[in-house]
Protein backbone atom coordinates (compact mmCIF):
# COMPACT_ATOMS: atom_id res chain seq x y z
CA UNK A 1 0.00 0.00 0.00
CA UNK A 2 1.09 3.79 -1.08
CA UNK A 3 1.46 5.42 1.92
CA UNK A 4 1.16 9.38 2.01
CA UNK A 5 2.93 11.52 0.32
CA UNK A 6 4.65 14.32 2.85
CA UNK A 7 2.91 17.89 2.65
CA UNK A 8 4.66 20.43 2.29
CA UNK A 9 2.97 23.95 3.05
CA UNK A 10 2.40 27.71 0.95
CA UNK A 11 5.49 29.02 3.00
CA UNK A 12 7.79 26.10 2.37
CA UNK A 13 6.31 26.11 -1.03
CA UNK A 14 7.00 30.12 -1.73
CA UNK A 15 10.91 29.50 -0.64
CA UNK A 16 11.81 26.68 -2.39
CA UNK A 17 10.63 28.50 -5.64
CA UNK A 18 12.62 31.91 -4.17
CA UNK A 19 15.51 29.56 -4.29
CA UNK A 20 14.93 28.06 -7.53
CA UNK A 21 14.15 31.95 -8.91
CA UNK A 22 17.17 33.62 -7.20
CA UNK A 23 15.15 35.84 -5.18
CA UNK A 24 16.30 34.64 -2.05
CA UNK A 25 19.76 35.42 -3.03
CA UNK A 26 21.33 36.88 -5.96
CA UNK A 27 23.41 35.14 -8.19
CA UNK A 28 26.46 34.76 -9.59
CA UNK A 29 25.63 33.73 -12.37
CA UNK A 30 26.02 35.24 -16.20
CA UNK A 31 22.20 36.25 -18.27
CA UNK A 32 22.45 33.81 -20.73
CA UNK A 33 23.06 30.69 -18.13
CA UNK A 34 19.73 32.26 -15.87
CA UNK A 35 17.82 32.68 -18.60
CA UNK A 36 18.69 29.09 -19.38
CA UNK A 37 17.96 28.06 -16.16
CA UNK A 38 14.60 30.05 -15.69
CA UNK A 39 13.80 28.36 -19.12
CA UNK A 40 12.76 32.00 -20.70
CA UNK A 41 11.74 35.22 -19.68
CA UNK A 42 8.17 36.50 -20.27
CA UNK A 43 9.16 39.83 -22.33
CA UNK A 44 6.06 41.28 -24.10
CA UNK A 45 7.31 44.79 -23.06
CA UNK A 46 10.87 45.08 -25.11
CA UNK A 47 13.34 46.18 -22.21
CA UNK A 48 11.58 45.62 -18.97
CA UNK A 49 12.37 42.19 -18.45
CA UNK A 50 15.96 43.50 -17.93
CA UNK A 51 14.86 44.19 -14.25
CA UNK A 52 14.22 40.65 -14.11
CA UNK A 53 18.10 39.82 -14.53
CA UNK A 54 18.52 42.99 -12.51
CA UNK A 55 16.54 41.20 -9.60
CA UNK A 56 18.33 37.74 -9.55
CA UNK A 57 21.84 38.22 -10.13
CA UNK A 58 24.98 40.21 -9.20
CA UNK A 59 26.72 42.39 -10.79
CA UNK A 60 24.23 42.70 -13.57
CA UNK A 61 25.24 44.30 -16.92
CA UNK A 62 22.20 45.21 -19.03
CA UNK A 63 24.71 46.76 -22.09
CA UNK A 64 26.56 43.47 -22.16
CA UNK A 65 23.14 41.56 -22.41
CA UNK A 66 21.93 43.69 -24.94
CA UNK A 67 24.44 42.69 -27.34
CA UNK A 68 23.65 38.93 -26.58
CA UNK A 69 20.58 39.85 -28.67
CA UNK A 70 22.25 41.21 -31.65
CA UNK A 71 24.51 38.51 -31.43
CA UNK A 72 21.35 36.30 -31.66
CA UNK A 73 22.02 34.27 -28.67
CA UNK A 74 18.94 35.46 -27.25
CA UNK A 75 15.62 35.89 -28.53
CA UNK A 76 12.41 37.33 -28.41
CA UNK A 77 9.54 35.54 -30.17
CA UNK A 78 6.43 33.75 -29.45
CA UNK A 79 6.48 30.38 -27.09
CA UNK A 80 4.94 29.78 -23.24
CA UNK A 81 1.24 31.11 -23.17
CA UNK A 82 1.79 31.81 -26.57
CA UNK A 83 3.41 35.13 -24.82
CA UNK A 84 6.82 36.76 -25.80
CA UNK A 85 9.80 35.75 -24.27
CA UNK A 86 13.16 36.07 -24.44
CA UNK A 87 14.56 32.87 -24.71
CA UNK A 88 18.13 31.26 -25.59
CA UNK A 89 19.54 30.42 -29.30
CA UNK A 90 19.69 26.82 -27.76
CA UNK A 91 16.17 26.98 -25.96
CA UNK A 92 14.17 28.09 -29.08
CA UNK A 93 13.93 25.41 -31.71
CA UNK A 94 13.08 23.30 -28.74
CA UNK A 95 10.44 25.50 -26.68
CA UNK A 96 8.74 26.56 -30.15
CA UNK A 97 8.21 22.93 -31.25
CA UNK A 98 7.01 22.32 -28.03
CA UNK A 99 4.42 25.39 -27.72
CA UNK A 100 4.07 25.07 -31.53
CA UNK A 101 0.28 22.58 -30.81
CA UNK A 102 -1.21 25.61 -28.51
CA UNK A 103 0.08 28.55 -30.20
CA UNK A 104 -1.63 27.02 -33.55
CA UNK A 105 -4.65 25.99 -31.71
CA UNK A 106 -5.86 29.79 -32.27
CA UNK A 107 -5.48 29.78 -35.59
CA UNK A 108 -8.21 26.62 -35.74
CA UNK A 109 -10.15 28.28 -33.22
CA UNK A 110 -10.94 31.88 -32.54
CA UNK A 111 -9.69 32.65 -35.62
CA UNK A 112 -11.27 30.21 -37.70
CA UNK A 113 -14.06 32.60 -39.62
CA UNK A 114 -11.80 34.80 -40.25
CA UNK A 115 -9.47 32.63 -42.35
CA UNK A 116 -12.82 30.42 -44.31
CA UNK A 117 -11.63 30.01 -47.77
CA UNK A 118 -7.88 30.61 -47.71
CA UNK A 119 -5.42 27.85 -47.90
CA UNK A 120 -3.72 27.86 -44.45
CA UNK A 121 0.04 26.45 -46.23
CA UNK A 122 -0.31 28.89 -48.65
CA UNK A 123 -0.82 32.04 -46.07
CA UNK A 124 2.08 30.28 -44.23
CA UNK A 125 4.37 30.06 -47.25
CA UNK A 126 3.65 33.72 -48.28
CA UNK A 127 4.77 35.18 -45.19
CA UNK A 128 7.70 32.73 -44.41
CA UNK A 129 8.71 34.16 -48.16
CA UNK A 130 8.25 37.75 -47.41
CA UNK A 131 10.10 37.75 -44.07
CA UNK A 132 12.91 35.73 -45.50
CA UNK A 133 13.35 38.36 -48.19
CA UNK A 134 13.89 41.34 -45.63
CA UNK A 135 12.78 42.09 -41.98
CA UNK A 136 8.72 42.82 -41.96
CA UNK A 137 6.97 45.42 -39.82
CA UNK A 138 3.67 43.91 -38.56
CA UNK A 139 1.65 46.55 -40.94
CA UNK A 140 4.03 45.25 -43.72
CA UNK A 141 2.57 41.85 -43.34
CA UNK A 142 -0.85 43.16 -43.44
CA UNK A 143 -0.18 44.78 -46.63
CA UNK A 144 1.20 42.19 -48.15
CA UNK A 145 -1.40 40.00 -46.60
CA UNK A 146 -4.16 42.29 -48.19
CA UNK A 147 -2.35 42.44 -51.69
CA UNK A 148 -2.69 38.16 -51.88
CA UNK A 149 -6.37 37.90 -50.76
CA UNK A 150 -8.21 41.26 -51.24
CA UNK A 151 -11.41 39.68 -50.52
CA UNK A 152 -10.77 38.88 -46.96
CA UNK A 153 -12.69 41.36 -44.47
CA UNK A 154 -10.19 41.21 -41.61
CA UNK A 155 -6.30 40.99 -42.88
CA UNK A 156 -5.22 42.00 -39.45
CA UNK A 157 -6.68 38.72 -38.05
CA UNK A 158 -5.18 36.81 -41.13
CA UNK A 159 -1.70 38.34 -39.90
CA UNK A 160 -1.92 37.45 -36.66
CA UNK A 161 -3.21 33.68 -37.54
CA UNK A 162 0.02 33.62 -40.12
CA UNK A 163 2.35 34.90 -36.87
CA UNK A 164 1.25 31.94 -35.20
CA UNK A 165 1.89 29.74 -38.39
CA UNK A 166 5.15 31.07 -39.01
CA UNK A 167 7.92 31.23 -35.88
CA UNK A 168 9.23 34.84 -36.35
CA UNK A 169 11.81 36.61 -34.37
CA UNK A 170 12.01 40.12 -33.58
CA UNK A 171 15.03 41.49 -35.00
CA UNK A 172 17.18 44.09 -32.93
CA UNK A 173 17.73 47.03 -32.13
CA UNK A 174 14.41 46.25 -30.63
CA UNK A 175 14.93 45.41 -26.82
CA UNK A 176 18.54 46.22 -26.84
CA UNK A 177 19.52 48.34 -23.79
CA UNK A 178 20.11 51.98 -24.58
CA UNK A 179 18.55 51.32 -28.28
CA UNK A 180 15.18 51.10 -29.24
CA UNK A 181 13.17 50.33 -32.88
CA UNK A 182 10.50 49.35 -34.47
CA UNK A 183 8.83 45.69 -34.46
CA UNK A 184 10.64 43.81 -37.67
CA UNK A 185 10.01 40.08 -38.08
CA UNK A 186 11.98 37.39 -39.74
CA UNK A 187 11.72 33.38 -39.61
CA UNK A 188 12.96 32.27 -36.48
CA UNK A 189 14.89 29.43 -38.02
CA UNK A 190 16.37 31.10 -40.68
CA UNK A 191 17.73 33.92 -38.21
CA UNK A 192 19.47 31.68 -36.05
CA UNK A 193 20.53 29.04 -38.96
CA UNK A 194 18.52 26.27 -37.38
CA UNK A 195 15.78 23.98 -38.31
CA UNK A 196 12.79 23.71 -35.96
CA UNK A 197 12.06 19.76 -34.54
CA UNK A 198 8.82 18.72 -35.48
CA UNK A 199 8.43 17.58 -32.41
CA UNK A 200 10.27 17.07 -29.15
CA UNK A 201 10.38 15.01 -26.39
CA UNK A 202 8.63 17.09 -23.29
CA UNK A 203 10.03 15.41 -20.26
CA UNK A 204 13.78 17.14 -20.50
CA UNK A 205 11.41 20.38 -20.36
CA UNK A 206 9.41 19.67 -17.40
CA UNK A 207 12.47 18.67 -15.44
CA UNK A 208 14.01 22.18 -16.46
CA UNK A 209 10.14 23.68 -15.45
CA UNK A 210 10.29 22.11 -12.01
CA UNK A 211 13.98 23.04 -11.49
CA UNK A 212 12.98 26.57 -11.73
CA UNK A 213 9.27 26.86 -10.44
CA UNK A 214 9.06 23.30 -8.73
CA UNK A 215 7.56 22.00 -6.45
CA UNK A 216 4.48 21.99 -8.27
CA UNK A 217 1.17 20.24 -9.77
CA UNK A 218 0.47 19.08 -13.31
CA UNK A 219 -2.10 22.27 -13.76
CA UNK A 220 0.83 24.47 -12.48
CA UNK A 221 3.11 23.38 -15.35
CA UNK A 222 0.25 23.50 -17.68
CA UNK A 223 -0.29 26.90 -17.03
CA UNK A 224 3.49 27.75 -17.21
CA UNK A 225 3.83 26.47 -20.59
CA UNK A 226 0.05 26.71 -21.91
CA UNK A 227 0.52 23.29 -23.41
CA UNK A 228 -2.27 20.81 -21.97
CA UNK A 229 -2.49 17.19 -21.75
CA UNK A 230 0.71 16.93 -19.54
CA UNK A 231 -0.62 14.21 -17.33
CA UNK A 232 1.06 11.37 -19.17
CA UNK A 233 4.39 13.42 -19.31
CA UNK A 234 4.59 13.30 -15.54
CA UNK A 235 3.86 9.72 -14.98
CA UNK A 236 6.72 8.77 -16.80
CA UNK A 237 8.23 11.19 -14.78
CA UNK A 238 6.73 10.09 -11.33
CA UNK A 239 9.45 7.00 -10.82
CA UNK A 240 12.36 9.92 -10.59
CA UNK A 241 10.59 12.51 -8.97
CA UNK A 242 9.60 13.71 -5.41
CA UNK A 243 5.73 13.89 -4.71
CA UNK A 244 4.44 15.64 -2.48
CA UNK A 245 0.91 17.21 -0.68
CA UNK A 246 0.15 20.55 -0.92
CA UNK A 247 -1.91 21.92 2.52
CA UNK A 248 -5.04 22.04 0.01
CA UNK A 249 -4.18 18.07 -0.86
CA UNK A 250 -3.09 18.59 -4.14
CA UNK A 251 -0.28 16.44 -5.58
CA UNK A 252 2.94 18.51 -5.81
CA UNK A 253 5.83 16.90 -8.10
CA UNK A 254 9.78 17.33 -7.18
CA UNK A 255 13.46 16.80 -8.48
CA UNK A 256 14.37 14.88 -5.70
CA UNK A 257 17.97 16.83 -5.15
CA UNK A 258 16.12 20.72 -6.03
CA UNK A 259 16.11 23.16 -3.29
CA UNK A 260 13.59 23.37 -0.37
CA UNK A 261 14.91 25.75 2.00
CA UNK A 262 13.86 25.95 5.59
CA UNK A 263 10.66 28.13 5.03
CA UNK A 264 12.13 30.24 8.42
CA UNK A 265 14.75 31.34 5.76
CA UNK A 266 14.18 35.51 5.55
CA UNK A 267 13.25 36.58 1.98
CA UNK A 268 14.71 40.07 1.05
CA UNK A 269 12.24 42.41 -0.63
CA UNK A 270 12.32 42.61 -4.30
CA UNK A 271 10.80 44.54 -7.24
CA UNK A 272 9.39 42.57 -10.36
CA UNK A 273 8.86 43.46 -14.06
CA UNK A 274 5.88 43.35 -15.33
CA UNK A 275 4.71 39.86 -16.91
CA UNK A 276 7.65 38.22 -14.31
CA UNK A 277 7.13 34.39 -14.88
CA UNK A 278 7.36 33.92 -10.99
CA UNK A 279 3.97 34.84 -10.60
CA UNK A 280 2.55 33.59 -14.05
CA UNK A 281 3.84 30.04 -13.95
CA UNK A 282 1.28 28.01 -11.57
CA UNK A 283 -2.24 27.31 -11.90
CA UNK A 284 -2.37 27.92 -7.48
CA UNK A 285 -0.87 30.93 -6.23
CA UNK A 286 -1.28 30.84 -3.11
CA UNK A 287 2.37 30.26 -2.35
CA UNK A 288 3.12 34.13 -3.16
CA UNK A 289 0.19 35.76 -1.16
CA UNK A 290 -3.26 35.53 0.53
CA UNK A 291 -6.55 35.94 -1.76
CA UNK A 292 -7.35 39.29 -0.16
CA UNK A 293 -4.10 40.46 -1.39
CA UNK A 294 -4.42 38.89 -4.90
CA UNK A 295 -8.17 40.41 -5.18
CA UNK A 296 -6.96 43.72 -3.93
CA UNK A 297 -3.92 43.36 -6.62
CA UNK A 298 -6.45 41.64 -9.64
CA UNK A 299 -5.16 43.25 -12.85
CA UNK A 300 -8.59 45.03 -14.42
CA UNK A 301 -7.39 47.73 -17.08
CA UNK A 302 -4.42 49.99 -17.67
CA UNK A 303 -0.70 49.28 -17.75
CA UNK A 304 0.07 45.43 -16.09
CA UNK A 305 1.22 46.45 -12.79
CA UNK A 306 4.45 45.69 -11.61
CA UNK A 307 4.94 43.50 -8.31
CA UNK A 308 6.56 43.88 -4.92
CA UNK A 309 7.56 41.30 -2.77
CA UNK A 310 7.80 41.57 1.27
CA UNK A 311 9.16 38.39 2.84
CA UNK A 312 8.54 36.24 -0.28
CA UNK A 313 4.63 37.46 -0.61
CA UNK A 314 3.55 39.85 -2.99
CA UNK A 315 2.92 43.17 -0.73
CA UNK A 316 2.03 45.38 -3.26
CA UNK A 317 2.41 46.80 -6.61
CA UNK A 318 4.76 49.70 -8.24
CA UNK A 319 4.47 52.40 -10.85
CA UNK A 320 7.48 54.49 -11.86
CA UNK A 321 6.80 58.07 -13.41
CA UNK A 322 9.38 60.04 -15.35
CA UNK A 323 9.07 64.21 -15.22
CA UNK A 324 11.96 65.37 -16.90
CA UNK A 325 15.39 64.73 -15.20
CA UNK A 326 12.78 63.48 -11.97
CA UNK A 327 12.12 59.81 -11.75
CA UNK A 328 9.19 58.49 -8.82
CA UNK A 329 8.02 54.99 -8.00
CA UNK A 330 4.57 54.91 -6.10
CA UNK A 331 4.40 51.80 -4.42
CA UNK A 332 0.94 50.78 -3.51
CA UNK A 333 0.72 48.16 -0.70
CA UNK A 334 -2.25 45.59 0.21
CA UNK A 335 -1.12 46.04 4.01
CA UNK A 336 0.34 48.95 5.72
CA UNK A 337 4.11 48.17 6.53
CA UNK A 338 5.96 47.94 9.52
CA UNK A 339 9.13 50.31 9.68
CA UNK A 340 11.76 48.10 9.13
CA UNK A 341 9.71 46.90 5.86
CA UNK A 342 8.97 49.97 5.00
CA UNK A 343 13.25 51.18 5.38
CA UNK A 344 14.04 48.00 3.29
CA UNK A 345 11.04 48.69 0.37
CA UNK A 346 12.56 52.11 -0.09
CA UNK A 347 16.11 51.01 -0.13
CA UNK A 348 15.31 48.73 -2.34
CA UNK A 349 13.19 51.01 -4.68
CA UNK A 350 15.68 53.34 -4.63
CA UNK A 351 18.27 50.77 -6.15
CA UNK A 352 15.75 49.30 -8.56
CA UNK A 353 15.21 53.22 -10.11
CA UNK A 354 19.07 53.94 -10.32
CA UNK A 355 19.38 50.77 -12.16
CA UNK A 356 16.26 50.80 -14.46
CA UNK A 357 16.29 54.90 -15.17
CA UNK A 358 19.77 55.39 -15.48
CA UNK A 359 19.65 59.20 -16.65
CA UNK A 360 17.68 60.48 -13.96
CA UNK A 361 19.29 62.89 -11.43
CA UNK A 362 16.25 62.88 -8.62
CA UNK A 363 14.99 59.82 -7.72
CA UNK A 364 11.39 59.53 -5.39
CA UNK A 365 9.96 56.79 -3.48
CA UNK A 366 6.39 56.91 -2.16
CA UNK A 367 5.17 54.15 -0.44
CA UNK A 368 1.28 54.10 0.96
CA UNK A 369 -1.55 51.07 1.09
CA UNK A 370 -4.09 50.80 -0.83
CA UNK A 371 -7.37 52.25 0.37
Amino acid sequence: MRSAPPVIGDLALNRATLARQHLLERAAMNPYEAIGHLVGLQAQTPKSWYLTLWSRLRDFDPEATGRLLEERRLVRSWFMRQTIHLVTDADAPVLRAFTQPVIERSVRGKWLEALRGIDLGELAEVVRSATTAAPRTPSELTAIVSAHWPQATDHIVITNAAKALVALVQEPPRGVWGRGGAVRLSPLDAWLGTSIPSRVDPLPILRRYLAAYGPASIADAQMWAGVTRLGAAFEQLRPELLVLQGADGRELFDLPGAPRPDPATPAPVRFLADYDNVLLSHADRSRFGDGEAREKLTYREGPYPSYLLVDGRVAGAWYASVEGSRVTARVDTVRPLHAAEEAAVRAEADAMLRFNYPKATERRVEVAPIS
